[in-house]
């Protein structure tokens, strides 16, 4: 005797949340925009306060999020010229919910 197939709705995965991780996921993005909110900074400044990004990496990631609308680059013609990048209203209104992702990680998460 066989018993009834229990059938079940596909689920699927919710598409903003898709993206929203597709991006912020992508190593040194989330980091960058909570350091962003801190206030302006240049290049290295940001080398500095990101421990372990290579130029290259940092490089590509400020790209990413000037593209994306999460960090304004403004250039001072000088001289001498200066970089300095910044948060724009879109990557503040994240902080909510990065801090509340750094707060689960550090009640849930082990190690390094």
């Amino acid at each position: 005797m066989q018993k009834d197939a229990v059938r079940h709705e596909p689920r699927e995965c919710d598409a903003g949340l898709t993206q929203a991780f597709k991006f912020l996921g992508k190593r040194w993005n989330g980091v960058l925009i909570g350091t962003l909110v801190q206030g302006p900074a240049g290049f290295s400044e940001l080398k500095r306060a990101v421990v372990g990004i290579s130029d290259s990496v940092l490089s590509e990631r400020l790209t990413e999020l000037t593209a994306a609308g999460l960090a304004q680059r403004t250039v001072d013609e000088g001289p001498p010229i200066t970089v300095v990048y910044s948060a724009t209203e879109a990557s503040k209104a994240l902080i909510p919910a990065l801090d509340a992702i750094a707060s689960w990680a550090r009640d849930n998460l082990t190690g390094p």
